[in-house]
């Protein structure tokens, strides 16, 4: 019986880890906050994505908004 209530007690506790890692991918794609955490990590691992990734940054900085056709500020 206690053989029994370890191994439900592992399995219970990997589930949990499973879900806990399933619901934090899906909030950090959600909110797109992937590249903080998992920056490093892809820097070492795979850097041809961490390079790809630092580019789509530097471009998203360097865009500049349009104004809006109605904008009184517009020059």
């Amino acid at each position: 019986m206690a053989a029994l209530l370890a191994y439900l007690g592992t399995a219970a506790s990997m589930a949990a880890v499973a879900a806990g890692l399933v619901w934090l991918g899906r909030r950090v794609r959600r909110r797109g906050a992937g590249g903080e955490v998992m920056g490093p990590f892809e820097e070492i691992w795979h850097p041809a994505a961490h390079r790809a990734r630092m580019k789509v940054e530097v471009q998203e900085e360097c865009m500049v908004p349009l104004p809006s056709p109605g904008d009184p500020y517009r020059r």
